[in-house]
C-alpha cells in the first residue's frame, strides 16, 4: 500500500490521526530505493500510523497542513539528494529538469530543502510535536560543515533549522527507538545514531574546537573534520560535542549496523514500485524508470573515496542481504504487468562488493589511520565473486527474465585483487549482464590527483581494459567501458587534464563523455581540501581551481577533439 498523502486517504484506511508525518523533497516513490519510503514502510510494520508530504510548497499553508499535526513528531528529509547539489551544477547555475519531481521541471524543491521545511512547520504550528531532521542533507551537515554556495563554514544544520533532534546515517533502527520512546514518554538522549542541542556537555564524550574556532581557523577545522570522521564506525566510535554560541550540539555514537537478515527484511517490505497517485498527475517521475526494475543487494563501501559522502552516512561496513531475500525480490517484480524481462540494475553503491567481508572489521570495527582499498588492497578484505556469480546465475535462471543488468559501476581493483574468482566474474559480466557497455569510474589518471582522490593507480584501469578486452574478443563481442571523470579536483590543474586526455587517446582510444567538475559537498575529505588549500592528512598547502572559467576549461580540455 502507498502511505496516505491526504485526509480522504486516511479515512478510507480507518485512522484517525497520525502519529507520524515524513515531509520529503522528492515526489512520493513508494520504492525501497527511496530513503522516505523505507522509514515510512517500517514504522508501519512497527505499529505507527504515518502519512507522507512531498514537496509541500513553502509559499502557503495548503500542503504542510493536508495532514493535520502529528501525534508524536515530524521526519524531515531533502529527499535522495542534499538540496543545492540537486538544484544547481557545479559551476552554481540553476539546474533546469529534475528527475526527481514531476514533469520534470526543477520548480517544487527549495534551496535548503530542511531548513526550509522545518520553517514552514514552525509557521503553521507554533507549539507543534518534535521536528526531527534526517536523510543524506540532515546527515552530512550535522556538524559545521563548509557550504560551497556560501562559501563560509555553516553552523550545524540542527541549529539553522531549529529542529529538535537530527537522525543521521541510515536511520531505520533511530527512528524505530526514538517512536518507540516518544510513545512511552521515556528519555531519547542516549538513542545511538542522534543528534540534539544541549545547554551543558555530555560527560565522556569527545569535545570538539568550537564552531566560532572553526569558522575562524582552518587548521582547527581540519582537526574537526578528522576527529569527526574517525568517529563514525559503531564499534569504535566515540559521541562528540561542540560549543555552538551559548549551546553545545550533541552527537550520540553511530548506530549499529544491521544484519544481513534485518537489511533483508526492510527489503523484503512490500512496495508499490510506483509514483503515489497524488503526485503522479503531474506527470512523469524520470527517476522511477532507472529504479522500478533494480534491486539494490548491499549497502555501505570500502571505498572511502575522498570525495564520496557513503562513508559518513552509509558507513564503510558493507552489509549484503541474503540471497533468498534478493531472488524473492526478483520474482515480485516479475509479477508486475509492465515487466518486459529486465532487471535494469543489480547492485550497490559498488555493485561488485556483494557478500564481500572483513572479519576483523565486523568484530573490531574500523581500523585506525587505514583504508581498506587504499593505497592498496587490505590483506584482510576477503575478496570473493563466488556468491555474486552464483546470485546473478540463479537469477538469470527465473522464468520471464531476460536479462540482468549490472549498471551501478564496479571496481576494477577489486575484481583484479581476486585471483580465484575475478577472470569469471568478468566473464559473467561479458557475456551476460552489460548492455553494450560497462560503466567504470576511474575518475582520473594522474598520480597526484588519484593520491588526492584516495583512489588506485592508473595500472590497475590498464590491466583492466586490456583484460575487459580481450574476455570481449574471445566471445564475439564488441562491448565497450564508459569512464566516469571529475575536472578540478583538488590538485589537479590544467596541465593534469593534458595529461589525461593524452592518456586517454593513447591507451583508451576514445574522447569520453563522462566528465563531471568537482562538486564540493558537505562532509567529505575533498570538499575539506577545496576549501582549505591544505592537504589535510600532511597539512601541506595544494593546489585548488577556483574560478569558475578555469573550472570549465579543465572539463573542455577532455571534450574538446584533438
Amino acid at each position: 500500500m502507498f502511505l496516505p498523502t491526504t485526509k480522504e486517504e486516511i479515512k478510507k484506511i480507518g485512522w484517525n490521526k497520525l502519529d507520524i508525518i515524513l515531509i520529503t523533497g522528492d515526489a512520493y516513490i513508494d520504492s525501497p530505493y527511496f530513503g522516505i519510503s523505507v522509514i515510512g514502510k517500517i514504522l508501519l510494520k512497527a505499529g505507527y500510523k504515518v502519512g507522507i508530504i512531498a514537496q509541500p510548497s513553502v509559499n502557503n499553508e495548503e500542503d504542510i497542513k493536508r495532514l493535520g499535526e502529528p501525534e508524536l513528531f515530524w521526519g524531515v528529509s531533502s529527499g535522495c539528494l542534499d538540496s543545492m547539489i540537486s538544484n544547481y551544477t557545479a559551476t552554481k547555475k540553476r539546474r533546469q529538469k529534475d528527475d526527481l519531481t514531476a514533469g520534470g521541471e526543477n520548480n517544487k524543491r527549495p534551496d535548503r530543502a530542511v531548513i526550509a521545511y522545518s520553517n514552514l512547520i514552525r509557521r503553521y504550528y507554533k507549539n507543534t510535536k518534535p521536528i526531527v531532521l534526517g536523510g543524506i542533507e540532515a546527515s552530512l551537515r550535522r556538524i559545521p560543515h563548509y557550504d560551497y554556495w556560501d562559501n563560509q563554514i555553516r553552523r550545524s544544520i540542527l541549529f539553522d533549522s531549529k529542529a529538535d533532534l537530527l537522525v543521521y546515517g541510515m536511520g531505520e533502527r533511530t527512528v524505530l527507538e526514538l517512536a518507540d520512546k516518544l510513545k512511552k514518554n521515556e528519555p531519547i538522549e542516549n538513542i545511538r545514531g542522534l543528534c540534539y542541542i544541549s545547554k551543558t556537555i555530555k560527560e565522556g564524550y569527545i569535545d570538539l574546537p568550537s564552531y566560532a574556532d572553526v569558522k575562524e581557523d582552518k587548521i582547527k577545522f581540519i582537526n574537526m573534520f578528522n576527529i569527526f570522521y574517525e568517529n563514525n564506525d559503531p564499534i569504535t566510535a566515540n559521541g562528540l560535542y561542540q560549543q555552538t554560541d551559548t549551546r553545545y550540539l550533541i552527537q550520540n555514537p553511530p548506530q549499529y549496523n544491521l544484519t544481513s537478515e534485518e537489511l533483508s527484511d526492510i527489503y523484503n517490505l512490500k512496495y508499490e514500485r510506483d509514483v503515489h497517485p497524488y503526485y503522479k498527475k503531474d506527470g512523469v517521475v524520470r527517476a522511477l524508470e532507472t529504479i522500478r526494475f533494480s534491486v539494490n543487494t548491499h549497502r555501505g563501501c570500502y571505498g572511502q573515496c575522498n570525495f564520496c559522502s557513503i562513508t559518513v552516512h552509509q558507513g564503510t561496513k558493507v552489509v549484503s542481504r541474503t540471497e533468498e531475500s534478493i531472488l524473492n525480490e526478483i520474482m515480485e517484480i516479475v509479477k508486475l504487468p509492465d515487466f518486459k524481462g529486465y532487471i535494469s540494475d543489480l547492485g550497490g553503491p559498488t555493485a561488485n562488493m556483494y557478500q564481500i567481508e572483513c572479519e576483523k572489521k565486523s568484530k573490531q570495527g574500523q581500523c585506525k589511520n587505514k583504508r581498506c582499498l587504499y593505497p592498496k588492497i587490505c590483506e584482510n578484505l576477503r575478496i570473493s565473486h563466488r556468491k555474486q556469480i552464483e546470485l546473478l546465475e540463479k537469477i538469470r535462471n527465473i522464468p520471464k527474465i531476460k536479462k540482468v543488468f549490472i549498471a551501478s559501476g564496479i571496481r576494477y581493483d577489486i575484481l583484479l585483487n581476486d585471483k580465484e574468482y575475478g577472470n569469471q566474474y568478468m566473464k559473467e559480466l561479458v557475456l551476460h549482464h552489460i548492455s553494450g557497455q560497462l560503466k567504470i569510474a576511474p575518475e582520473h589518471t594522474e598520480e597526484k590527483v588519484l593520491k588526492s582522490m584516495g583512489k588506485c593507480d592508473q595500472s590497475y584501469l590498464c590491466n583492466f581494459k586490456n583484460i575487459f578486452d580481450k574476455t570481449n574478443k574471445q566471445y564475439g563481442k564488441e562491448q565497450f567501458l564508459t569512464y566516469y571523470l571529475i575536472a578540478a579536483h583538488p590538485d589537479c590543474d590544467i596541465n593534469d587534464m593534458k595529461k589525461m586526455k593524452n592518456f586517454i587517446i593513447q591507451k583508451l582510444k576514445l574522447i569520453p563523455e563522462q566528465i563531471q567538475i568537482f562538486m564540493p559537498s558537505p562532509s567529505t575529505y575533498s570538499t575539506l581540501m577545496y576549501y582549505t588549500e591544505t592537504n589535510p592528512f600532511t597539512k601541506e598547502a595544494m593546489f585548488v581551481e577556483k574560478d569558475m572559467g578555469k573550472k570549465e576549461l579543465q572539463k573542455r580540455v577532455i571534450r574538446r577533439a584533438s
